[in-house]
């Protein structure tokens, strides 16, 4: 792995790929010249990246592999590359609106992935695997579990509010995880008609598949838990953060390097101020939509847990508060302070007296 701003400096070729599903797409730019040494399209198998290795081969020594997608379609291509030792540069998928003149194809996204590489001031490497890759397996199962397990809640709820008075009376006065418990024990009765009977049986299947997927989940969290522990376990001792937290913070960071300044991590995590200042509007900033939605999401709960337990947090607000700041300027100058403080953490560790 390198760390430099000018890809000119170190090689001669940049192999920019275009990654889809089955294919992949190569193109071999000059990095003095800018133009187009040769294209390729492989398969996405082992063979097929043996073959895009010889086609760079063909062309320089000194090369460096500007991919789209490391950690989706590309990352096969990308594990294959780095365990030969290859330099490889992560791009994110183009803006239609950055595509040349609304064109499309893959040899065209192939020759703009390279030159993109070679036009950056800063190089972004891939998220590494191990420990890192389990963690976004496991968040991203439990996201899925405790999605369909909301899903599964509000429609409980639903056939509860719609059912025969026979059965919205079994859960008068319920909350949420009570209605669960009622309609998963629920029987049927011989003297109940259609309607009320294909209720209670979708009430039953409902309840059952709610208080699964809230064990399955559980279990993810178990697991996520044990991986943070051995890893990082210095960021479970920060306030406001457990395990799920941690791990979002783990998979946008990665390992130590990939970010280069505090500044890009929190622009990484859609927490950086951007400018808006303009005419007689000085000194004014606006909302950061752009980043890693999970880590921004990370940053404002850890943001609101210290908020209401923390008591250094809550003296923050009430001198923020006598500035004039309102509660979500607070919330936005939190975020970047949280963002700050871990990238610190993460790059140096814990400060030790």
């Amino acid at each position: 792995m390198i760390s430099v701003t000018d890809l000119r400096e170190v090689v001669d070729v940049v192999i920019g790929v275009d990654t889809h599903v089955h294919t992949h797409s190569a193109a071999a730019v000059d990095v003095r010249t800018g133009g187009v040494l040769g294209e390729i399209t492989v398969e996405a198998t082992a063979d097929g990246y043996v073959e895009l290795v010889g086609f760079a081969g063909q062309h320089a020594a000194l090369r460096a592999w500007a991919v789209e997608g490391t950690g989706g379609h590309g990352a096969g291509l990308t594990r294959h590359l780095q365990r030969g030792e290859e330099v490889v540069i992560e791009l994110d998928r183009p803006e239609r609106a950055k595509r040349r003149n609304g064109a499309k194809s893959d040899p065209l996204d192939a020759i703009r992935a390279a030159r993109e590489a070679l036009a950056r001031a800063r190089l972004g490497t891939p998220r590494s695997g191990g420990d890192r890759q389990a963690l976004s397996v496991l968040l991203a199962t439990r996201r899925s579990a405790v999605n369909a397990a909301t899903d599964a809640q509000r429609q409980l709820f639903s056939l509860i509010i719609a059912a025969p008075e026979v059965i919205r009376e079994r859960f008068r006065g319920q909350k949420i995880p009570a209605m669960i418990q009622t309609a998963a024990r629920i029987r049927v009765s011989s003297a109940w008609d259609v309607e009320t009977t294909t209720t209670v049986l979708a009430l039953r299947s409902l309840a059952r598949r709610a208080r699964a997927l809230a064990e399955e989940a559980a279990e993810h969290e178990k697991s996520i838990r044990t991986i943070v522990r051995s890893w990082r376990p210095d960021l479970l001792d920060q306030p406001g953060i457990g395990p799920i937290i941690a791990a979002t913070v783990l998979c946008a960071w990665s390992h130590p390097g990939r970010i280069h300044s505090e500044a890009a991590f929190a622009m990484l995590a859609g927490a950086a101020p951007i400018p808006a200042t303009s005419g007689l509007v000085a000194n004014r900033h606006r909302l950061n939509r752009y980043g890693d939605r999970q880590l921004n999401r990370a940053l404002h709960t850890i943001a609101l847990s210290r908020l209401r337990y923390d008591q250094t947090t809550r003296a923050y607000l009430a001198r923020r508060t006598a500035e004039g700041k309102t509660s979500r300027e607070i919330k936005r100058c939190l975020k970047r302070y949280i963002a700050r403080d871990l990238y610190r953490l993460l790059e140096h560790g814990p400060i030790t007296a």
